[in-house]
């Protein structure tokens, strides 16, 4: 057994490319991460009611952000392949077609925010002083939803022809700058107005904007493979439309039935009441942190089985999937511990009540001891079974798993049995043991391998 891993573990060219492509992305990931958790924390400091408003608001963007990612993970697996077979053409309209779905999302949930936010966050919230804060603060905000739509469709395809540095050099650019806007605007600093929570929101949008610009101008002046015409965006026929959204469809699904479900548990936390739903947002931002290495395993592993997979290398692309699993496993143990050491100072940040605070830090109990299987069920849905085209078992893992098993207990636990948030949070862990065990069966088997790159040809 000790001779197998070994063996699993011995070829230099898996580090090799993995530290090469995971590296930038952990580093904006983690760059992210902590500039996210500051921004929680300024907002923290006016008080419970603020950091819900906020982080209610947010959850538009969350589920706009997650219709994005099924756009774009789904383009992603198809432009993987077409890397790993130097088909550029065909990389490039499938781009344009993702451009032309993430920006019809953004205009449908920025209609949203823009007419009828108070009834979307009323869904989560009964407290009229969140509602009224979160409307006012989204309305603002929802003018960044096309620039993301934008700026996520290039920065995703760029990943998986291997070019990470470029976007990781840029979004760490406008995280610091929006950090830094966002302390200004709320606080009143540096000759800028106090406009409380509404500043964060002004920041994004600034922010936003310029990375769109910034991001745009870097990829045409120095001709990045992305860098197509409207022409070469727009030259698809319904044929070649059609290959494309049928794999992509299930993965569009997936991402919808599981937003859905994760706003299902921010309506339960909601209705829980303000102090639950604080909980929730304080930890989040931790959670972050310690999910930002396996974040870039993850587009690392899905990088590489897909481009192995195009190229027709289907025993290594199995034998990457296997050591992303066993490193996810290893680095989620030893995170799970590290957030043990860390979570009182990191909670000491927040300017909350005693009882938020309590319920955090045993809800932080929680994230540690199931870190590695939530870090392994990324690794096998985004890096391995959709990299290999095999969506309609990943629909099934990640987006009705979670309305067969989470979403259940966590009502019954929130609402029959009346647990507190944190052993609410201990329902929803259920699904994600659930996910991990048949998505280890999924892997083993080797039925999510399928070259989709050798089946567009002709076409």
């Amino acid at each position: 057994m000790f001779n197998k891993i070994i063996t699993l573990y011995s070829d230099r060219e898996y580090f090799d490319n993995v530290r090469r492509i995971a590296l930038p992305i952990i580093f904006q990931q983690f760059v992210f991460a902590l500039l996210n958790m500051l921004g929680v924390v300024f907002v923290g400091q006016k008080g419970d009611v603020a950091v819900a408003a906020v982080g209610l608001a947010g959850q538009v963007a969350f589920l706009l952000n997650l219709v994005h990612f099924g756009i774009i993970s789904g383009a992603a697996m198809f432009t993987a392949q077409f890397w790993g077979r130097q088909d550029i053409p065909n990389l490039r309209r499938v781009l344009g077609l993702c451009l032309m779905f993430a920006i019809s999302a953004s205009g449908v949930f920025f209609a949203i925010s823009q007419f009828v936010p108070e009834w979307f966050l009323s869904i989560y919230s009964k407290d009229p002083s969140v509602i009224a804060i979160g409307a006012d603060y989204v309305r603002t905000f929802s003018w960044t939803f096309l620039f993301m739509a934008v700026s996520a469709s290039y920065i995703f395809v760029m990943r998986s022809t291997g070019s990470v540095k470029l976007p990781t050099y840029v979004s760490v650019g406008t995280l610091s700058l929006n950090t830094f806007l966002s302390y200004s605007l709320i606080f009143g600093y540096f000759g800028l107005p106090e406009l409380g929570v509404q500043g964060a929101a002004i920041a994004a949008v600034i922010s936003r904007a310029l990375e769109c610009g910034v991001l745009l101008y870097v990829i045409y002046a120095y001709k990045f493979p992305v860098a197509a015409t409207f022409k070469e965006l727009t030259d698809f026929d319904l044929a070649f439309t059609a290959r494309v959204i049928k794999p992509m469809l299930p993965v569009m699904l997936n991402e919808l039935f599981w937003s859905l479900g994760i706003t299902t548990y921010n309506v339960i936390y909601g209705r829980m009441g303000t102090e639950a739903i604080a909980t929730v947002n304080i930890v989040s931002p931790i959670e972050q942190m310690a999910f930002v290495i396996f974040v870039g395993l993850a587009n690392a592993t899905s990088v590489l089985v897909g481009n192995r997979i195009g190229a027709g290398k289907e025993d290594e692309a199995y034998l990457y999937g296997g050591r992303s699993i066993g490193l996810g496993i290893a680095g989620g143990l030893l995170l799970g511990v590290l957030l043990q050491v860390f979570k009182v100072p990191a909670l000491s940040l927040f300017n909350v009540s005693p009882e938020v605070l309590q319920n955090a830090k045993s809800m932080v109990n929680i994230v540690s001891i199931f870190l590695w299987v939530r870090v392994n069920n990324m690794t096998i849905v985004v890096g391995i079974l959709r990299a290999g085209g095999d969506t309609r078992f990943s629909l099934f893992l990640d987006g009705i798993i979670i309305w067969l098993v989470g979403v259940p207990l966590a009502a019954l636990g929130a609402f029959y049995f009346h647990l507190p948030v944190y052993f609410v949070y201990l329902c929803v862990m259920s699904e994600e043991v659930t996910k991990w065990i048949l998505g280890i069966f999924r892997w083993r088997s080797r039925k999510w391998i399928h070259n989709l790159a050798s089946q567009m040809e002709g076409i």
